[in-house]
């Protein structure tokens, strides 16, 4: 199998978490007093059960190319107020497809604590 079009350098990904730990993140540190979640670890397995349950529940409605859109979030709750992101199905691949409301989103990912650097 050939390299994603897609893919980025090493070097690049560390610049681009650089730039979200300088600019985001110490604003996040600041206005909340404390250091937040940046990065969440799902295994290729949930990945693939979930792609798979996109792919065959978008088949069913009629989407023939869905997407899937990253949100940043967080939890409020007596566990945990730390960020996390959720994973939605979309009713295309383009950036201004409509969310898939039809699909149950994915989340509950493994966080790194403290925060694990890129």
């Amino acid at each position: 199998m050939s390299k994603p079009t897609k893919c980025i350098s090493i070097e690049e990904a560390k610049e681009l978490q650089n730039n979200w730990i300088t600019s985001r993140g110490a604003t996040i540190t600041s206005s909340r007093g404390a250091q937040d979640a940046s990065d969440f670890t799902f295994s290729l397995a949930e990945m693939e059960e979930f792609l798979a349950y996109v792919r065959a529940e978008s088949a069913k409605l009629g989407v023939l190319n869905p997407g899937i859109r990253i949100y940043f979030a967080a939890y409020n709750n007596s566990k945990s107020t730390k960020a996390t992101v959720f994973l939605a199905p979309t009713n295309g691949s383009d950036e201004n497809a409509s969310n898939n409301y039809d699909i149950d989103p994915l989340n509950r990912s493994n966080t790194g604590w403290p925060p694990n650097e890129y």
